[in-house]
């Protein structure tokens, strides 16, 4: 049995998902972007701040699993842009320990919901 993860402290599913699914031990997120929970505005002031912000939106989805980036074993990071990897890893590595950092894959796309810069998802287990 799957059970859907929901919490208010991250940005509401704009569609027909959820923030997050948990089956069994695995945790699959659905990618977050850089809107702002409580005010619903998109935060796009920098790519630094709009990572910042995916990033605290996932920190919200995980704990909401009793989770933490400790558990991520997997993320994938969509990116409009591939010139803004650099400022995008510096905010998302500061998330993790690089000695125990998860797997992930980059990619650049041609277009991301919100029009907005970045998008990441994770898999995690307890």
């Amino acid at each position: 049995m799957k059970k859907i993860i929901f919490t208010e402290k991250a940005p509401a599913p704009i569609g027909p998902y959820s923030q997050a699914v948990l089956k069994g031990d695995t945790l699959y997120t659905s990618g977050q972007i850089a809107l702002d929970p409580s005010t619903g505005a998109l935060i796009t002031s920098s790519i630094e701040a709009e990572t910042e912000q995916v990033m605290q939106n996932m920190k919200a989805v995980l704990e909401a699993a009793n989770m933490t980036f400790e558990n991520v074993v997997k993320t994938t990071i969509f990116i409009m842009d591939m010139n803004d990897f650099a400022p995008i890893n510096t905010v998302y590595g500061s998330y993790f320990d690089e000695k125990t950092a998860p797997a992930r894959e980059t990619v650049q796309v041609a277009c991301l919901p919100k029009n907005v810069n970045v998008e990441i998802s994770m898999i995690a287990i307890l």
